[in-house]
């Protein structure tokens, strides 16, 4: 589709996803969860908004694992901010 959102990741979540610690869900973030993004970044089973100070972000729940993006909709694009462990993710946004 031509409407498609690009996908951008910050210095920090390339370094992430790129380590032992997520290696599990890596491959699945780049076939499965990026094209659906690409699609489809506001609406999905695992997607939420999040509130208070953080309403601009969204959150992408795989597993143990949280992904924290925000959406710009002038330039059409995803930026991938942070991976987390579910049990660390919420103590640092």
């Amino acid at each position: 589709m031509l409407d498609d959102f690009k996908i951008a990741e910050s210095d920090n979540f390339s370094k992430k996803i790129t380590g032992k610690e997520y290696n599990s869900v890596f491959k699945k973030i780049k076939t499965y969860i990026y094209p659906q993004l690409k699609e489809n970044p506001f609406f999905g089973l695992n997607i939420k908004k999040l509130k208070g100070n953080l309403s601009e972000i969204y959150r992408y729940r795989i597993r143990s694992f949280r992904i924290f993006y925000s959406i710009d909709m002038e330039k059409k694009i995803v930026f991938m901010l942070d991976i987390d462990k579910r049990k660390d993710s919420y103590r640092n946004k």
